[in-house]
């Protein structure tokens, strides 16, 4: 199982260290099988804007890209060429810069100066996949055109929370949730469980869904809820269920899917 360091403080009011969350949640009987920190790995990736993309040369499928970048918000611009094989890549696009010396995570190479069909290429304007944020590489990355040049995109992008993995054996169906691993370690002393973030929805009207609990099963089943939910459109997911989604490794599908993915 997978989880964020902030989405378990959302559950959890703590000032341990991760450290000191891993080593609990091992003394606990939830083994820690491994810690990923967005930093080490995604912390060279900036925002950057496509200034001019035009044809190459000397290969139809190319594009040759002048590339604004910087090294912080407000820096002082400057500019490289890349040549970028992606369909989407154009004049204007916001998108996502790797320069040379970065490990690129979804070839496992690292990112040198090149020449590709006679054209010089310092860098690289990545998809998802070459960042494994998700499988998508039928293009660049594509960002809102306010999005702050120069700045980490993993910063932009809500990426930059550690992702702890726990191994959960058969009798411990309790840790399947952050909550109940949450409570688990207030329990340990590594902090104070936050009340559930929960607001009541009053229902409107009765359901047409007729559920019957057999008097056999009411000692292994004390409670039982359930609602019907009627006129969902179901277009993308918020942007806060997204980022969560994709940064414990699942690829954001529709909003029924995706609240889904988080709740279970």
């Amino acid at each position: 199982m997978k989880f964020t360091l902030g989405w378990l403080k959302d559950h959890l009011d703590t000032d341990a260290s991760l450290e000191a969350i891993a080593e609990a949640l091992t003394d606990l009987g939830l083994e820690v099988e491994g810690i990923e920190d967005p930093a080490t790995t995604l912390g060279a990736f900036r925002i950057a804007r496509v200034i001019e993309a035009r044809p190459h040369p000397d290969a139809d499928r190319l594009k040759v890209c002048r590339v604004e970048v910087r090294d912080a918000p407000g820096a002082e611009p400057r500019e490289v060429q890349v040549v970028c094989g992606a369909p989407n890549a154009r004049t204007g696009l916001v998108g996502v810069f790797a320069p040379p010396g970065t490990h690129i995570p979804g070839t496992g190479l690292d990112l040198k100066p090149g020449v590709i069909r006679g054209v010089e290429s310092n860098g690289m304007l990545c998809s998802e996949r070459e960042l494994m944020i998700s499988d998508d590489h039928e293009g660049i990355i594509e960002l809102p055109e306010d999005a702050p040049i120069g700045a980490r995109f993993i910063d932009w992008a809500g990426l930059n929370d550690p992702v702890i993995e726990i191994a959960i054996t058969p009798n411990r169906p309790d840790a399947l949730g952050v909550r109940g691993i949450a409570r688990d370690l207030a329990a340990r002393g590594l902090g104070t469980l936050r009340p559930a973030p929960v607001e009541p929805v009053p229902g409107k009207g009765a359901s047409t869904i007729g559920v019957r609990i057999d008097e056999d099963a009411r000692e292994g089943c004390p409670h039982f809820v359930g609602r019907l939910i009627r006129g969902v459109r179901n277009g993308p997911s918020p942007e806060w269920l997204q980022r969560r989604l994709k940064a414990i490794g699942l690829r954001p599908i529709s909003a029924l899917v995706d609240i889904t993915n988080f709740l279970t």
